[in-house]
Formats: structure tokens, sequence, C-alpha cells
């Protein structure tokens, strides 16, 4: 076990007490860091092992570790992720918060994570956020790799949340389900003016049933711009009413059971 040492201690592990704490001091507090992020500042998967034993590292799972009593930053975290979960991205009600448009404010908003990873999330990351993931297929394979999705002006470059038009279809796939559908409509009013051409290619690659249909009966209900690109859709998909119904003010959607 590696000792904590005084500084006029003559010890031969005073030198060794020194190196790790210019180690440790280029280690940025909010972050957490995998084994090769330690490797390429000389810190072999043993020695972070042995620091974290002796408390000068925290080991948050399998390969992961950062500063001790550190509060995680957010974006930092999902970067680190976006290397374990193929094609990670901040997604529905998340994404539009994070692109300034939400309804209600929660003490804790909860992460909506998508990915093409089957599974769940690891578990040193959920001890530490509120989040959901799925990798729920909303679109085909023909929609190019990446469509719709950016990282936030002056985010961290690999963490990709859905531009406002891919938020919303995710939002009307999590209604019913994650998402209730007072909040989805408040959502959609708050959004109408989204991008046709982006929410034409959307729609084109959309598979998932129950979205189109929804996204039909939504901009209707609102009286959206995009209605017509909408109704198009629906159209191309089939008939709505196997999954939405309508009360008679036309103010209220309800999904059918």
């Amino acid at each position: 076990m590696i000792e904590i040492l005084s500084e006029n201690n003559s010890s031969p592990y005073f030198s060794s007490i020194i190196s790790i704490k210019a180690l440790l001091a280029k280690l940025e507090w909010d972050t957490p860091y995998s084994a090769n992020d330690l490797r390429s500042l000389e810190l072999h998967t043993p020695a972070a092992a042995r620091l974290a034993q002796s408390g000068w590292l925290k080991r948050l799972g399998r390969g992961v570790y950062q500063v001790p009593n550190a509060k995680l930053d957010t974006n930092k975290t999902l970067a680190l992720l976006t290397l374990e979960v193929p094609e990670l991205h901040v997604g529905g009600k998340t994404a539009l918060a994070w692109r300034g448009t939400r309804h209600n404010l929660a003490h804790q908003d909860r992460l909506n994570l998508w990915g093409r990873k089957t599974g769940r999330l690891p578990a040193w990351f959920t001890d530490v956020f509120n989040a959901t993931y799925q990798s729920t297929r909303i679109f085909d394979d023909k929609l190019p790799k990446g469509f719709g999705l950016a990282p936030l002006p002056g985010g961290k470059q690999r963490v990709m949340v859905s531009v406002p038009e891919r938020a919303l279809l995710e939002l009307f796939s999590d209604t019913g389900k994650l998402q209730s559908l007072e909040e989805t409509m408040n959502l959609s009013e708050n959004v109408r003016h989204l991008r046709s051409d982006v929410l034409e290619t959307l729609l084109a690659h959309t598979t998932r049933i129950k979205v189109v249909p929804l996204a039909k009966a939504v901009a209707e209900n609102l009286d959206l711009p995009w209605l017509e690109i909408a109704r198009k859709h629906s159209e191309r998909l089939g008939s709505s009413k196997r999954w939405i119904a309508v009360t008679q003010d036309k103010k209220i959607l309800y999904l059918k059971k």
C-alpha cells in the first residue's frame, strides 16, 4: 500500500508520492478516465488499480477511474461513454431541452440516451446520472449515418445531440411509454417551426409506424406548419386508427392501450 507521507519525510517512498501527486495534478476533477487515457499519462492498469486501492483514485467500473470526491461533468462523461456505445446520442425530450425547448423544469431531469447497442448502460454511469437508454430503431438503414445529429455549440464534439426535427420524432416514439402525451403536445407546440427538408428526410426513412401517425395527429391538433409533410408520410404507412384517437373537441389525443 502506498502511504501518504509528509514533505520532510526522508522515506524512499517520498519521491514516489511526489510523482503520484504530479500525475494526479494533470487529471481534471470533473472527468472520468479510461484505462487508455491513463496509459497515455504513463499510468498503466496495475498501477491505477493500486492507486485506487490506496484512495488516490476512485474506480468507477472496469477500467474507468476518476479523482476521488469529484462531481463528474455530464458532457465529459458522455464523451467517454461514446467509446463504449455505438452511435450514442442524446435524444428525445433531453435533446429538445438541451437545444432550448422545454416545458416543465424537473428537479433532476432524466437523460434520454439512444444508441445502436442493445443492453443497458454501465452501472458506473447510472450510479451517477439519472438516465434511460434505448436502442429502438425508428429509421431504416438507408438514412445516412449521423443524419439529424450534431454536437452542441461549444460542447464536446463526440457528444451527439438530436436536432429538433429528430428529437421530436424520438419524443413521439417515447409517448405513452416514457413520455406523457400532454407534455408531448406542449413540447410540440413550443417547437412549431421545423426545417422542412430535414423533417422530410427523417420521415421518409421512418419505419416505426407509431411515430408518423402520431406526428400527423399532433400537427393537425395544433395546426403546425409541417402538417402536410406528416400527412403525406402517414398515408404512406397506412391508417392511424391503430395508434391514436381524437376527442370530439379535437383538443386532446390519447394513445390506445
